[in-house]
């Protein structure tokens, strides 16, 4: 019965069985999954119950947002959660980089030093440092940067990181995810010891981790190892598929007044910021986010086993721990990448029909295609991202006419007949196995075409 489904899928019974022995290989791993999700999921239950959660804490405010229930208490549930003194959960703060930003700017002045001792940041906070010329960037202000690179095995370089601290180092910051970059995420145990070291040679240092694509993924957070300050995004882990839009700063009061403030006015602060209708959403997102990250993991790993096997790198590996959610695949050529857009797109529920192209995202030096297929990022995608491609005689063109494009191109030995099989395109194939299997990914794939790689996010 099952194997019918997906026969009518167009997946033929050799990929399902491949893709049947891969999950069998994967069953005690995910096992651990599911125990450290439940654990989370517990957590998330009784902050909320201890934050006295109630049903009037749905329903919004507009305007000012003075007296917002929902939202204060929301903010109580994040701070319970994380360990924290504060929180500032907010509409208003567009993404995980707006965050980022936010607890920045508002937390740095001119003459102060911004330290990264685990080499370079996440692209979009390239403009946002100044590493890249941009407008209102922190260089602009005086602020200057300075980082310590990694050593090729991956650990820090304690010694350069010793050496880098000086009296107008006023922050660290420590992104826990690898990024688009191939460096293995941090644990949030060595992000520990990490802040434990900073602070043992300056204990005034404020130290913040960027922690987007990592909450849920253990039972512990970097809050509670000493980070005076974690910042999220709610359209990734936090926000369990659901949320549409949002940013998150925990940590020290201190430290999140000042983003609060920053991000309204002077006198302002936390006070102000209208809810409108998205408090639903918040809330069953994080209810949520312990079992969509684990959905999101497993399909991760379920990912890496896959493409292992057939004779791609893929990093991290397929028995590497995990301490976010993304998984890079590199291809070798911008051309497998697009093809693989396609077949994720393809394999989609919504916007199946359309073509993913890569284009200028604002923040990122290199092109991107985003393949977006659920609710929540379909309605946000730019038009000018998407080629429609309605008509049959298309769609016949896109998945039929350039028959095993990508596995005429790159042709691994290790690469089964039967997925090079006449008639079928190797990558929307292979994609739809990652799409429909029942470890299907819970997260939207973010896929960058920078140094030819691919990241599931």
């Amino acid at each position: 019965m099952m194997q019918d489904m997906y026969t009518a899928m167009g997946i033929s019974p050799e990929v399902y069985e491949y893709g049947e022995q891969t999950l069998v290989s994967l069953k005690d791993r995910f096992d651990e999954i599911d125990k450290t999700a439940e654990y989370n999921q517990l957590k998330v239950l009784k902050a909320m119950q201890d934050c006295r959660v109630s049903e009037a804490c749905l329903l919004g405010t507009t305007g000012y947002g003075y007296n917002d229930i929902g939202r204060d208490t929301l903010e109580a549930v994040y701070a319970s959660l994380f360990h924290t003194e504060a929180a500032l959960v907010r509409p208003q703060i567009t993404c995980g980089t707006h965050a980022l930003a936010l607890a920045l700017m508002s937390n740095l002045r001119p003459g102060d030093e911004l330290l990264s001792p685990v080499g370079k940041p996440y692209d979009t906070l390239e403009e946002v440092i100044g590493i890249r010329k941009s407008r209102g960037s922190l260089k602009e202000y005086g602020i200057s940067y300075r980082q310590v690179d990694l050593k090729e095995d991956g650990s820090f370089d304690w010694e350069g990181i010793r050496n880098a601290i000086h009296p107008n180092t006023k922050l660290a910051t420590i992104q826990r995810s690898k990024g688009y970059q191939t460096r293995p995420t941090l644990s949030v145990e060595q992000i520990g010891e990490l802040i434990a070291f900073l602070k043992s040679i300056k204990p005034d240092i404020i130290c913040m981790v960027d922690n987007c694509y990592g909450e849920f993924t253990q039972t512990i957070e970097p809050t509670d190892v000493g980070a005076d300050m974690c910042v999220g995004s709610l359209i990734k882990n936090p926000g369990g598929g659901l949320a549409p839009i949002g940013g998150d700063i925990v940590g020290k009061k201190d430290c999140v007044e000042n983003a609060a403030f920053r991000l309204t006015s002077p006198g302002l602060g936390r006070e102000v910021g209208a809810s409108l209708q998205v408090l639903p959403s918040f809330y069953q997102g994080l209810f949520l986010a312990p079992t969509v990250t684990a959905g999101a993991l497993k399909g991760a790993i379920f990912a890496a086993n896959l493409y292992e096997k057939l004779g791609f790198k893929v990093v991290p590996s397929g028995d590497a721990p995990r301490y976010d959610i993304i998984q890079a695949i590199e291809f070798g050529t911008p051309e497998g990448l697009i093809s693989f857009c396609e077949g994720i797109q393809y394999a989609a529920p919504v916007d199946s029909f359309v073509t993913p192209e890569p284009w200028d995202m604002p923040g990122y030096d290199s092109q991107v295609i985003m393949a977006a297929g659920v609710t929540v990022f379909c309605t946000r995608r730019c038009h000018r991202a998407v080629r429609r491609r309605s008509d049959q005689a298309s769609l016949r063109r896109l998945f039929s006419g350039r028959t095993d494009l990508a596995a005429r191109k790159i042709r691994h030995p290790e690469i089964p007949a039967a997925v090079r099989q006449k008639g079928r395109r190797f990558w929307p194939f292979v994609s739809e196995i990652i799409a429909s299997c029942r470890t299907v990914r819970k997260k939207v794939p973010f896929l960058s075409i920078q140094k030819k790689r691919i990241m599931l996010i």
